[in-house]
């Protein structure tokens, strides 16, 4: 088994064949980053029949050649720049660096320190990731174009517009308005060019959570059965977590999603703080379902949150449990499906 390792950039990648045994350089190439140059990589390196490539940051300036060796029948493990940078660190060169230098260390990692990782073909959640990354962009511009909308008609209605605010309402609003002079109706008229932007973002938020329905329907996820997860929730989960199998116990997906509580070393007796780690985007999709379920009377979760309160713990300890529950509920759920569909690819 030869090992190719990439340093990829934006304009050109470097890979340097690595031979495991003897962790030996055998031979290097540096190619534009366009398809021609893919193509003569790939017959460049055919002349070792067993190989696999490391690519350092395969996640991201390295994705789309990963990615297009993948579909290609090649063996991708991804190599963090960390790793890299602790392997010049360590040998012979005063940690010089260059970019065979680099390629050559990603492969070492690959081969001896256990730091890369199976980079795996986009599917499914790599779409719900782009379409909650859109729907965080089309959020976000509502919420300014709504923001400047009430500016404008605080200054042309005696109060204002109520706080929550729709398209419909505002032009209602508008209708209402007789401007007295020119500086009135050059308000008005730009009121007028929010009403319709908020009316074309509220359009395609509606197509994004449709195209989102579709994807988690195609997925076969069952995350919506568990009370409080909806598509855009489960999207976002599948989206922001990847496999669930990358994951070996629930509670190293607890430790990523910064559920997990952090022990403290104390003399006397242990203790626990509030973990600030992990990602925040998935412990705010938790939060949000913890929130609702407690306000659902018929749902475990506000069993378990009142549970939680007749112990004796304060309601943002009980939330902090429930969440802590509801992850572990979270990668269950996502394990079973994944299986499930494995089992379905291999005897359909």
């Amino acid at each position: 088994m030869i090992l190719l390792g990439v340093d990829p950039h934006k304009s050109t990648h470097t890979v340097t064949a690595v031979e495991p045994e003897a962790v030996r350089a055998l031979a290097s190439v540096t190619i534009e980053a366009s398809l021609p140059e893919y193509r003569r990589l790939t017959a460049w390196a055919r002349q070792w029949p067993h190989r696999m490539w490391a690519v350092e940051n395969a996640h991201g300036l390295g994705r789309h050649l990963a990615q297009w060796l993948i579909a290609r029948g090649e063996r991708v493990v991804d190599v963090p720049s960390t790793a890299t940078r602790r392997v010049r660190e360590l040998s012979r060169g005063g940690g010089r660096k260059n970019d065979q230098i680099d390629a050559a260390a990603a492969a070492t990692v690959a081969c001896l320190h256990g730091d890369a990782r199976e980079v795996a073909a986009e599917d499914h959640a790599t779409a719900l990731a782009l379409l909650d990354e859109r729907r965080g962009n089309l959020a976000q511009a509502r919420i300014r174009a709504v923001n400047q909308l009430h500016v404008l008609l605080r200054d042309l209605l005696p109060g204002g517009a109520p706080r929550q605010l729709s398209a419909d309402q505002a032009a209602a609003l508008l209708r209402t308005v007789r401007p007295a002079g020119p500086v009135e109706r050059v308000r008005k008229d730009l009121a007028r060019d929010l009403v319709t932007e908020v009316r074309q973002v509220d359009r395609r938020l509606a197509e994004n959570t449709a195209s989102l329905q579709t994807l988690m329907a195609a997925t076969g996820s069952t995350l919506t059965n568990t009370p409080g997860v909806g598509p855009v929730l489960a999207a976002r989960l599948l989206a922001r977590a990847g496999r669930a199998s990358r994951f070996p116990t629930s509670a190293a997906f607890a430790n990523y999603t910064g559920t997990a509580p952090v022990e403290i070393a104390s003399a006397d007796k242990s203790r626990h703080r509030l973990s600030r780690c992990g990602d925040r985007q998935l412990n705010s999709v938790l939060h949000t379902i913890a929130m609702v379920q407690i306000r659902m009377p018929d749902s475990p979760g506000h069993a378990y949150y009142q549970r939680k309160l007749a112990e004796g713990k304060t309601s943002k300890e009980a939330r902090r449990c429930l969440k802590r529950r509801l992850a572990d509920h979270v990668w269950r759920v996502m394990l079973s499906d994944e299986r499930r569909a494995q089992i379905a690819a291999a005897h359909p």
